[in-house]
């Protein structure tokens, strides 16, 4: 039986290991041809041998690369590897026509590369402490690698013909985070990255929803991969994280790669510009307790507003704001919400 994604061709980036390499696998086991990019064609390591920590994304093991994978599961012609640094236009263009290339067209393209440099780092740091070197190498990736994607796939989505019996052009699915959605503790340059690239992908939707061009993104909870091994190790941050999981621990990355095959198939042909939580309850349940801050009038007002599922102030007032309203949550399971400015009213 065909699978819900034949006769497509897919360009995933970051697909040499963790999530971007469940996405490759999870394609091609729907019938996509994969072109699978990466700096590097081998799997990141969990812990570098000389320092103990997952401390940078070139330390490499030799084990069986995604293409090899992929190849030994579900034959030799329908994936290849492509090196690729995201952050360089004429690499990125050049993959999309190695792509185009070698299958004949671009169906998908699955921006997921990603760095979270803060994660290597011995301690947190706040953004009073961030270098400029760990901000723009983090933008870079993170954000203009989403870009970059999203632009080339565009310009070869636009000028191919349509898939027999398909309406759709092109189906774009960017990685971004939990991040996108709420903050946490000292990440500010992944956090902030995250940000861009959810509203990168609301950008992307609205243009080229005339085009049947869809763009969504995934944001993911904390996952078992390399990115947060560190926190793993950490017994303390790594029992906290676990425990605020309503099902019980971090995730899988094969569970978020069936939510990228979701927004990549006919099932969500009439999706586009979400940002869809895989996170085991991560957003609902800190936007619950910025509610519950909210509805505990812990600043001293009467707040004539109400929280959605995201955690965000909706506006709930008599009448418009005069200033802006600040949110945050301090402290795990002690929620604060601060009020900068004045308000409408004083209710």
């Amino acid at each position: 039986m065909p699978g819900r994604l034949a006769g497509r061709v897919a360009l995933v980036t970051g697909a040499s290991s963790g999530l971007g390499r469940a996405i490759c696998l999870a394609y091609a086991a729907e019938g996509a041809r994969v072109c699978c990019v990466d700096m590097y064609e081998s799997p990141r390591n969990r812990t570098n041998a000389e320092t103990g920590k997952a401390d940078h994304y070139s330390n490499r093991i030799a084990g069986e690369t995604t293409v090899q994978e992929i190849r030994r599961l579900f034959g030799n012609s329908i994936a290849l590897f492509i090196k690729v640094d995201v952050t360089k236009a004429d690499e990125v263009r050049d993959a999309v026509l190695e792509c185009v290339e070698a299958f004949g067209r671009l169906d998908i393209m699955a921006n997921n590369a990603g760095v979270s440099v803060e994660a290597s780092h011995p301690r947190p740091l706040g953004v009073h402490e961030t270098s400029e070197s760990d901000w723009d190498k983090t933008m870079e990736i993170n954000a203009k690698g989403v870009f970059l994607g999203c632009k080339y796939a565009i310009t070869q989505m636009l000028k191919q013909d349509l898939l027999p019996g398909l309406t759709d052009r092109g189906w774009i699915i960017n990685t971004a985070s939990v991040q996108s959605i709420v903050a946490y503790h000292n990440t500010p340059a992944y956090t902030a990255s995250k940000g861009a690239v959810a509203q990168l992908t609301k950008q992307v939707a609205l243009d080229y929803a005339p085009h049947r061009i869809h763009c969504n993104a995934i944001s993911p909870g904390f996952l078992r991969t390399v990115m947060t091994q560190n926190l793993q190790n950490d017994p303390a941050s790594f029992a906290e994280i676990e425990k605020a999981h309503p099902f019980g621990g971090m995730g899988r990355t094969e569970d978020v790669a069936k939510a990228a095959v979701f927004l990549a198939s006919d099932d969500a042909s009439w999706i586009t510009g979400v940002n869809l939580p895989v996170d085991d309850a991560r957003v609902p349940s800190l936007s619950g307790d910025l509610s519950r801050a909210v509805r505990e009038n812990t600043c001293g007002y009467r707040i004539a507003a109400f929280t959605d599922s995201i955690g965000a102030i909706s506006t709930g007032w008599s009448r418009p704001f005069q200033d802006n309203v600040v949110c945050s949550i301090t402290g795990a399971g002690h929620p604060k919400v601060h009020l900068a400015g004045r308000i409408a009213e004083n209710l």
